[in-house]
């Protein structure tokens, strides 16, 4: 079982920036890939970054240039740096985590972006 937890979400003006953050924690896993997806109202979950353990990183078209991940694979986190934010990227934000057996979710986080 891997527990995961989001925090860092909130209320951030247009052209502004917040940094969310993700823990997982666990007995004996290994996490091949973490990541963060989005959900905005009545639009289906999307996936904004993720790295695998090589090291490799994927953005959304959306975020490229904008939003950073960072990855500390000796502590299970993953970081979410954003910038130039936009109202578009309201949503709730989810970390995912990726193991042999299946994906772990966390609860989610509101990021609100709006004058």
């Amino acid at each position: 079982q891997v527990q995961v937890v989001e925090s860092g979400g909130g209320l951030v003006q247009p052209g502004g920036s917040l940094r969310l953050s993700c823990a997982a924690s666990g007995t004996s896993f290994n996490a091949y890939n973490m990541g963060w997806y989005r959900q905005a109202p009545g639009k289906q979950r999307e996936m904004v970054a993720s790295v695998f353990d090589g090291g490799s990183i994927n953005y959304s078209d959306s975020v490229k240039g904008r939003f950073t991940l960072y990855r500390d694979f000796s502590k299970n986190t993953v970081s979410l740096q954003m910038n130039s934010l936009k109202p578009e990227d309201t949503a709730v934000y989810y970390c995912n985590v990726k193991v042999m057996n299946g994906d772990y979710w966390g609860k989610g986080t509101l990021v609100t972006v709006s004058s």
